[in-house]
């Protein structure tokens, strides 16, 4: 599939029903399509149940889609078997979440350094590279601390660190800034951001937050399972 209009992640089509009892059909997506753009900061708005997260799943292969077909770096990632979507999740894609979801009798080195070792990396090789990863969102003496004796934005950026350690292509982010203050939630989004700009490496969010939105370089709205260009989400 050709990469020429410069797309790193694509969703063509999608559509996803999910059945939640008998005669009860949720179609969370009704041929859903977006192109996220190589190096870009993507805001993905809309009501609760247009399908955000469901297409951030798909397109991130933590689910897949009864219908249609998602593409990274152009090559079809929805078909493969476990084993190869453990690789591309563990390797090129980097996820963080509304509540951190760190281990919390590890430090934060040992949740960063984890992800790391998931990816195949040695344990000394993922611990260099997660003290790498912490030093350069300003943790470097946050690395022994856990979860409880860190603050939320503190435990956001050790999600954060989580995410990039193995320099995946793209990283999605669900809520990124849910559970944070207004002032540690503008932290974080000018973190993002700088990484963006410094690495290259792209960012899908999905967010309720207009901050959010308005520091990313596009935002693109969900209704009823599908993806519209409009500026206004409602």
């Amino acid at each position: 599939m050709s990469d020429g209009n410069g797309g790193i992640l694509k969703a063509v089509d999608l559509h996803k029903v999910y059945e939640l009892g008998k005669d009860n059909l949720v179609h969370a997506l009704r041929g859903a399509s977006l192109t996220v753009r190589r190096g870009e900061m993507l805001a993905i708005m809309g009501p609760s149940g247009s399908g955000k997260s469901t297409i951030m799943h798909i397109m991130g292969c933590l689910d897949r889609p009864d219908r249609g077909e998602v593409w990274l770096d152009g090559h079809r990632v929805d078909n493969l078997k476990s084993g190869a979507l453990n690789q591309v999740r563990s390797r090129d894609i980097g996820f963080i979440f509304q509540g951190f979801n760190l281990i919390p009798t590890f430090t934060a080195t040992e949740n960063v350094a984890l992800a790391g070792e998931y990816a195949g990396l040695a344990r000394r090789q993922a611990k260099a590279a997660a003290v790498k990863a912490l030093r350069d969102i300003g943790l470097g003496d946050r690395l022994d601390h856990k979860p409880s004796e860190l603050s939320g934005g503190q435990q956001q950026r050790v999600a954060i660190a989580r995410a990039l350690v193995n320099g995946p292509h793209i990283v999605l982010g669900d809520e990124p800034t849910g559970d944070l203050d207004t002032a540690t939630s503008q932290e974080i989004i000018e973190m993002m951001r700088q990484i963006n700009t410094d690495t290259g490496t792209s960012f899908v969010l999905v967010t309720h937050n207009p901050d959010v939105a308005d520091a990313c370089d596009r935002k693109v709205c969900m209704r009823d399972g599908l993806v519209t260009e409009e500026e206004v989400c409602t």
